[in-house]
Order: structure tokens, then C-alpha cells, then sequence
């Protein structure tokens, strides 16, 4: 059986005020034929197929698009697709009597004590009936994957992204998403003993490389929200990963891992390399495979370190003439500046007047003095709203100049402050 992993597709994502449909549905129209070309059995879309919860009507269309598509291609393919957090579960799980007509299951949350036919409840079981309520949640999270011959070949434990309330009672969120994965586990090998079990799960496990800047990915500060990737068993074929934007093995185990994002969400993800994986499982084994993609359209940042204005400039100028398309490069600027300079901006879009690239932010990178960093002599302290009310607004923004560019505010800037103020005050 193979199986193709991807996830964090993000549609929908606006860009610095820039759409990015056609960069999708490149990689949708790839990933199809990456389907028919591999003859793959089951595609695994472990979370994030939207940007939020309430997607663009062109977003769920080119979605939709893609599903109906490659069930014409392949009608045999199994997908199985699962929510993640920036995706709404009940929008996703709304078209179900539709999709599972296609072959396509998908799951937007876990719904515990669910009757044949009813949807059941959303959220944490009561301790009395935490064992009945989780066997009526793996009636819905357990999907049998058919091979060729219509024989159940593996089990697909498929897990969304949990919110509070969606695992059983614990005193940590770790335990709690434990006693979740291994009830389920158990579940599995109860109902389809000796098949090779698959897992789902759109969270950040502990042992994974995660982007510090980067906050698409939104990982709590400290790993509080991470659990350990023994919530994969030992004996599990594959753990299918979502929510963590670079392709990776987690904690040393190379059959649990992260599919990354197709198309980078964030300047700091343009060194990542973009990939959705291919997993063999065949005679009790699992081979797994990396398939490349190469985004649409690339990311700049000019220079890759700050730099100052005239170096900027002279790398702007070597950049490509053209039109400005929809597949034109996004490109970020990072200056180095020892303090404002009101033209900045228009001497870059000057620069940049007849390059085919995508302007999206100016950062600015100010040099941190000693007297900025650890304070200087005379500086405000106010330590009640009485007293900062009895500082002239000039010093405040005195100190605060001071403090952002290591220097004293000039003395043309003081006069037209103090000309503001004493206007706003008359």
C-alpha cells in the first residue's frame, strides 16, 4: 500500500496583502499528478488545509476542485483528511455525506459517545463513562484503509488537532493527549489485529526542530503545549504529522514525521525545502520516501543580513527588470539605520520601479547601544499614573527616541514635536 503524507496547506493565506491562489493550486495541481504518477492508494492531509476558520468562498472552491478532480483520476484512492487548528472542524466536516460518496473521510474533531448514524458529542467524556464515551470516539477515528483486492490492508487512526476538552480528563495536556493515542492504539489492534497501524495528529511533539521566529507555526512559548512522541507506540507503521511547517523526522524516529508546508508561509521558512512524503507499507515493513516540490514563487530578503541603505540599493539594482505578475518574487528588505530617515521608503520603490519582484515589508535594524540598552542618567521613571502624567509628553518621547536609536532626538525634530503639542493642547 502506498500512501502520500502532506499537510499545512494554509489556503487562503494572504500574503502581505498579496493572494496566493495560483501558488496553490500549483501545488494542488502537482500533488494530483504526484497521486497518479506514484498510483498511490491513500492520501493523508494531517491539518491546516485553510489559513482560518472562516475561509474565502476561491479558497473552498480550488479546495473542492482538487478532491473532485482527483477522484476522476484515481476513484480507488482513499483520502483521509484531518483538521488542524487554524481550520474549522464543523466547516470541514459539513460536506461529509458528500466526500465519503468520493471515498474521502474527513475529521474535524472527536466525538465522543456516537451512536450509529449521529454525529455524537463534541468534547471531554465524564470520568464516570471515559471508556465507553473513547470506544464510541474510535468507532469514528479508526478508518480502515482497502487495499486492491478490497481486503483491509491498514488501520488509520485519525486523530485532528485537540482542543481543550477533546481528550480525556488529565492533570497535563500531555498526559490527557496520551491517554487519548493509546486508547485509540488499543482500539486498533482490538478491531483490526496484526494490520499495520497508521497515526494522525496535528500537534507539536517534543523533539522536533521548531522556527523560534516563526510564528505561523504558533508554538507556545516554552514547548508547554508539546508531548512527547511516545504517543506514537512503538509498533505504530507511521505517525502522519501536521502544524510544525518543516519537513522532518521527530526525536530520531524516522517513521514519525512532519509533511511541512508546500508553499512557505513566512520569509523565515524560504530555506526550508518543501516536500510531501511517500510511505510504502508492504509485508510488515515501511519504506519512506521524500517527494520534492519547488514552490511557484520564491522569497527574498535583500540583503540576507541588514545592510545599509547604499548596499541595499546596489542589490536592488541588480535584481530582474520586468513586469510585476503574479509569479513575481516576494521580496523583504532589511535595512540597518542609526536613526529614521523619512525617505527611505521612496528611495526602495524608486529602486525598484522597474523590477519584477513584490515589495512586502521594509525592516528597519537599529544598533543597540549602552546607553540604550541599560538606560543613562536623568531618564523618566514613573511608577504611578499620577507621576507619568506630570512628565511633559516631550521628554517621553525624548527617552523614547533615545532609546530606540541610541541618540539624542535632533533638535528640528524637538521644535515640530513641541509645536504639535502645544497645538493639541491649545
Amino acid at each position: 500500500m502506498i500512501l502520500i503524507h502532506t499537510a499545512d496547506w494554509h489556503i487562503g493565506q494572504n500574503f502581505y496583502g498579496y493572494e496566493r491562489y495560483g501558488e496553490h493550486r500549483h501545488f494542488l495541481d502537482w500533488l494530483e499528478n504526484t497521486l497518479v504518477e506514484r498510483r498511490a492508494d491513500v492520501l493523508l492531509v494531517t491539518g491546516d488545509v485553510f489559513d482560518g476558520p472562516n475561509p474565502p468562498a476561491k479558497a473552498q472552491q480550488l479546495y473542492y476542485r482538487f478532491l473532485h478532480r482527483v477522484n476522476q483520476r484515481l476513484p480507488e484512492l482513499q483520502v483521509v483528511i484531518t483538521a488542524g487548528n487554524h481550520d474549522s472542524a464543523a466547516r470541514l466536516e459539513a460536506p461529509n455525506p458528500l466526500l465519503e460518496a468520493l471515498n474521502i473521510k474527513v475529521v474535524g474533531a472527536v466525538h465522543y459517545g456516537e451512536a450509529e448514524g449521529e454525529a455524537g458529542a463534541v468534547g471531554t467524556p465524564g470520568l464516570a463513562d471515559t471508556a465507553a464515551a473513547l470506544e464510541g470516539a474510535a468507532r469514528r477515528l479508526l478508518v480502515p484503509l482497502y487495499g486492491a483486492s478490497g481486503e483491509v490492508e491498514v488501520c488509520c487512526v485519525a486523530v485532528p488537532y485537540l482542543r481543550q476538552g477533546d481528550y480525556p480528563p488529565a492533570d497535563t495536556y500531555d498526559e490527557g493527549v496520551r491517554h487519548l493515542y493509546a486508547a485509540l492504539a488499543e482500539a486498533a489492534r482490538r478491531q483490526y489485529g496484526g494490520k499495520p497501524i497508521v497515526m494522525t495528529g496535528h500537534l507539536h511533539v517534543l523533539g522536533a526542530a521548531v522556527s523560534e521566529r516563526d510564528r505561523s507555526e504558533r508554538v507556545v512559548i516554552g514547548g508547554l503545549d508539546g508531548v512527547s512522541d511516545a504517543i506514537f507506540p512503538s509498533d505504530v507503521a507511521y505517525g502522519a504529522l501536521g502544524h510544525l511547517h518543516r519537513a522532518q523526522r521527530v526525536a530520531g524516529r524516522d517513521n514519525v514525521r512532519y509533511a511541512g508546508a508546500p508553499v512557505p508561509m513566512s520569509f523565515v521558512e524560504k530555506r526550508n525545502a518543501q516536500s510531501v512524503s511517500c510511505i510504502e507499507i508492504k509485508d510488515g515493513h515501511t519504506v519512506i520516501s521524500l517527494l520534492p516540490y519547488e514552490p511557484k514563487v520564491a522569497l527574498l530578503s535583500v540583503p540576507d543580513q541588514p545592510g545599509d541603505l547604499g548596499e541595499i540599493l546596489a542589490c536592488l539594482a541588480e535584481l530582474p527588470e520586468g513586469e510585476v505578475t503574479a509569479n513575481s518574487p516576494y521580496l523583504e528588505i532589511k535595512v540597518r539605520m542609526s536613526g529614521p530617515d523619512p525617505s527611505l521608503r521612496y528611495k526602495i520603490e524608486q529602486a525598484l520601479r522597474d523590477k519584477s519582484v513584490r515589495l512586502t515589508a521594509i525592516l528597519p535594524f537599529y544598533p543597540e547601544t549602552a546607553a540604550a540598552t541599560a538606560g543613562r542618567n536623568g531618564a523618566v521613571g514613573a511608577v504611578s499614573v499620577r507621576e507619568l502624567s506630570q512628565i511633559p509628553p516631550l521628554r517621553i518621547a525624548q527617552e523614547v527616541y533615545h532609546k530606540k536609536y541610541g541618540t539624542d532626538m535632533p533638535a528640528s525634530m524637538q521644535k515640530m514635536l513641541s509645536d504639535v503639542i502645544k497645538e493639541v493642547e491649545a
